[in-house]
Formats: structure tokens, sequence, C-alpha cells
């Protein structure tokens, strides 16, 4: 097989090339490597043959390897060479299936024959090379060409389920999973440690685009857990993802400047930063991350034993770069879909960290007239921080009389007493004059303490909550923030384009809530029907991310 590559040679190297290299468009063939291109025309029974030699070699190596090794051979030796000796034979036991599938593929397809209203007529045979998890398979396989012009396509293919992409789907979705663990080069390097052909890290991150456009109806259909209990809880927060500016990702896609080569690369990153532009210093309280939101919801389920609420049970985790509405959209659907639809009778606790956003979804999407007995919380972490900077105002930081008031208080919050509470802070507010050193500050954490409470006091009843043995902490979405959003998307260094990093953070939910091989099924299943359906080969991989998500209507 031959491929043409036309590539650019940069002007600074042209001088110092042959004078029949100077021509700026050159071309380069790429050549199958001969010992793969001589299998392109075995018949079956050398392929066989083939397979046969390669089960004997792994059969004299198990049998005779005690009794020839040298003195210093040990059990890894002979285990390295077994695992050489079972990805040959199984890259010839792959090419023997091809072969006796095309066999009976070209047994079943005439030249010439009909689907619907198209004739198609079988071409010879064509070469092509396919990476599975045992290595670089080679195999022959017929074009069906339909007799008018148009597109055709590969019955064999069809027939296997095979993919436009030259991987198989086993290594593929291996990769991406990787790749929603760790970053697209490590995915690569983890996985070359198991297979001897792993995919780049380019094809890494369009086999995880393409995915992550199967993820929004996946989450539709997604397996319902069996043995919920009897109280839904369902927490919300976010976390800003660092993401490309508009002048980055034009600096990004455009044409490379033309540099001369650097001795060696501690010069090249000392060329790169002389060169750039010169950006002023950031200012106190000044962000680069260019953060944009992922809204994260984690819902399970508590059962009722004696006068306890036993879990969490069948825990399950979304986030989206979406609206947050796209977020309790997400919710209100998974709650109907468990059984705490609309008019239920049964407890529903939903906790956020106080965003007045969040508050407005749950009024939305669950409200007190469709859920009767639901429960709303807000994080009491977050109530208490707001008290110790309160706090800072009467009492010096790192006191003991400063930690002896924020306990006074939280016994307060944990006795239902938020009046109390806030009375305190308004007689302070009223005892702090307004001109003076330090008291614009005391006044306005004072103000702010105030506010955040005064507004969400109806959503602080933490000792009922302990009563009834339900949360009064945002704990386990804190948890997921970090684990499915963070420890993946936010690290030093990292820009992200919000479309592509959906794919990550979709898949890494679908992996995290224990539905990785129920997706994939699922995935290859669907791209199938659609090969299928338009008579075209399809691919996995995709250069173009999915849209975000939208609202799709007020609930």
């Amino acid at each position: 097989m031959i491929g043409l590559v036309f590539y650019a040679i940069p002007s600074h190297a042209k001088a110092a090339m042959p004078e029949i290299t100077r021509p700026t468009i050159r071309l380069s063939l790429l050549v199958t490597p001969p010992a793969d291109a001589a299998r392109d025309h075995f018949t079956l029974a050398e392929r066989v043959a083939r397979l046969d030699a390669a089960l004997a070699r792994i059969r004299n190596l198990a049998l005779t390897w005690a009794s020839t090794r040298g003195p210093e051979d040990r059990f890894e030796d002979f285990e390295a060479r077994m695992i050489e000796e079972v990805r040959g034979t199984a890259c010839a036991g792959t090419e023997a299936m091809f072969a006796c599938a095309e066999a009976i593929s070209s047994r079943e397809h005439p030249s010439r024959f009909s689907i619907g209203e198209t004739e198609y007529r079988m071409s010879t045979p064509e070469p092509r090379s396919y990476t599975t998890w045992f290595g670089v398979a080679r195999y022959c396989r017929s074009y069906a060409r339909p007799v008018d012009g148009g597109v055709g396509h590969f019955p064999l293919d069809f027939e296997l389920g095979l993919f436009g992409d030259r991987i198989s789907p086993t290594l593929l979705l291996a990769g991406a999973r990787l790749a929603t663990r760790t970053s697209f080069a490590e995915a690569r390097e983890v996985l070359g440690w198991f297979v001897p052909e792993a995919p780049s890290t380019e094809v890494l991150e369009q086999a995880v685009l393409g995915l992550g456009h199967l993820t929004a109806d996946w989450f539709e259909v997604a397996p319902l857990p069996d043995g919920d209990g009897e109280v839904l809880v369902t927490l919300i927060d976010g976390k800003c993802v660092p993401t490309a500016r508009a002048s980055e990702l034009t600096k990004r896609r455009g044409p490379r400047a033309d540099k001369p080569p650097a001795p060696s690369p501690r010069h090249r990153g000392r060329a790169n930063r002389e060169a750039r532009e010169a950006r002023p210093r950031r200012k106190k309280g000044d962000k680069s991350k260019n953060g944009k939101q992922v809204t994260v919801v984690v819902m399970y389920t508590l059962r009722k034993e004696g006068g306890l609420l036993l879990g969490p049970l069948n825990r399950r985790v979304y986030a989206s770069f979406g609206p947050k509405r796209h977020a309790f959209e997400y919710a209100r659907r998974e709650a109907e879909r468990r059984g705490f639809g609309p008019g239920t009778q049964r407890t529903v606790q939903l906790l956020t960290d106080g965003d007045p956003d969040l508050h407005r979804g749950v009024d939305e999407y669950f409200s007190a007239a469709d859920y009767p007995n639901r429960v709303v919380t807000v994080d009491v972490v977050h109530v208490l921080e707001k008290l110790w900077d309160a706090g800072r105002a009467r009492y010096k930081e790192g006191s003991d009389a400063l930690a002896a008031w924020v306990r006074t208080q939280e016994d307060r919050l944990y006795a239902d007493d938020v009046a109390a509470v806030l009375a305190e802070l308004r007689c302070w507010l009223d005892e702090t004059p307004r001109t003076g050193p330090g008291n614009k500050g005391r006044r306005e954490r004072l103000g702010n303490a105030i506010r955040y409470l005064g507004d969400r006091s109806d959503k602080m009843g933490y000792g009922t909550c302990r009563a009834r043995d339900l949360e009064v902490g945002t704990g386990q979405v804190e948890g997921a923030v970090k684990y499915v959003v963070a420890k993946r998307c936010d690290h030093g260094g990292m820009r992200w384009i919000r479309q592509r990093a959906q794919a990550v953070i979709q898949l890494r939910c679908i992996d995290v809530n224990g539905h990785w091989r129920e997706f994939a099924t699922w995935a290859l299943r669907r791209l199938r029907g659609a090969a299928r359906s338009s008579g075209r080969q399809v691919r996995l991989q995709t250069n173009t991310p999915a849209k975000l998500p939208s609202v799709a209507a007020a609930a």
C-alpha cells in the first residue's frame, strides 16, 4: 500500500540542503513494510499454515524453555518471549479469521447485486492494515461500488462491524477511557506498556470527541439502579476549568513562525521566551486561567432502617459546561426516572453552596408544589466560613475567643436558631462606628454575613436535618468536583476549549458511574446502526466536538 504525503520545507533549512532538495513542495511515498505487504496475497491455506506455525512455536517454547534456558535466564525472560509469541499468534489468527470471513462474504455477494434500488458491482479485493490489541493485522476485502456512481462500501467491514478508523474499537475505547483519567500523552504512554501499537495522542483525542457526540443521549437511557432507598439526595456545585482565551486560540490556530533551529531544548525555550510579547504583571486578585464553570450534580438515595438513613445508595455523577438550568434538567429527569417525580410524598433533599442561581433552579425544577416534602439545605461549612469571617470583625484572627464564638454560633445553627445568630451580628454592626481605622472592613464583613444568612435562613434547618438523619453538607459533590473535574482538567498550563473538555468530563462521569462497558456496547451498536442505515462506513473518531447542551424547556 502506498500513501502520498505533501509537506513544506522551512526556508531556513533550504540552504543546508543539496540543490535537488531545494523545492518547497516535496513528494514522499509511505510504503507498507515489505514483510506486511508480502502477506497481502496469501491464500487462506497459507494464512492457516502461518497460524499453525505460530501455535507450534508457543507449544515448543512452553515445553522446551526449561531445558534449554541459559544459566542467567529466569521466569521473566520466559514471560517476555511468551508475550511476544502470543501477540504474533493472535495477529496470525486475526488475519486467518479475516481471510475466512472474506471468503464467506465473497460467496454471498455475486459480482453484481442490489440493495434496495441501488445496484452494486464487486471490485478486486484491496489490502488494508488494521491495528488490533495484538498488533497490526493485514487483510483484503472487496469493495462494492454503485454501478451508477456514488459512494460504495466494504461488505466485509459491515458484516464484522469494522469502522473506518483502521483501529479496533477495543483499542480505541481503552485509549479513550485512559484519556479520561490522564492526559492524552500519558494515556498513550500507559497504553503502550500493554500493546505493541498504541494509538497516537491525536487519535485518542479524536476518539474521545467521537464518543462525546453520544454522551448526551446516553444519559437519557442509562440503566436505572436497583435497590433505591426512600429518600433522594441531590447535591449541586460548580468548578471553573481553565480555558483558552480568543487571543490564545488565534495564536494556536495561526501559521507557525519560521524559526531557526535551536542548539538544544533549553535554548529553544529561551528563544521562545524572548520572542514572546511582554505581558503586564497581574495585579492582586487577577486571574489568568479564564475559568469557565462546570456544573456538577451528584444524586443518590438513602434507605430507612430504624431511625437511621443508610447510604449513599446508587450514587450517580453528572457534569456539564452547559447552563446551570441544564444541570437541573438532568436532575429532574433522573429523579423522575428513579421514581421521585412530581407529586411524590417521599423526601427529596437538595443541597447547594448557597449560590442564588442554584436556588432559583431548585425552585423552578423542584418546586414545593411538585415536591411537598422537599428539603432545601445550604451547606453548613459555607455558613460557618461566613461566621469565621464575620467573627474577625470583633476577635483577633486565630484567637481562642474567635474559635469559642464560632462554636457558640454553630451550636445555635444546630438548634435551628438562626435568628439568634443574625441578632448578634446585627448588634455588632450597630455597635461598629462607620468611621475609624479598620471599621469599614469590619462593617463590610458583618454586612456580608448578615445578608448571606438572612437570604438563606429558611434553608438552615440543620437541627431538623440532624434529627431526621438527613445531610447538612455538600461533601459528596465537593469530592466529585475534585475527582471528576479538577483531577483531569485543572492542572498548570492547561487551557481547554469548552466543547472538547465537555467530552472528557462526560466520559469521565460515565466511567465513575460504573457504566463504561454498557456505554461502550451501546455506542458501538448505535454507530453500526448508523452505518447500516446510511450504507456508508462510519468512523468513531472525529475532530469536531459536539455542541454544548442547552436548556430544553422550563420545568
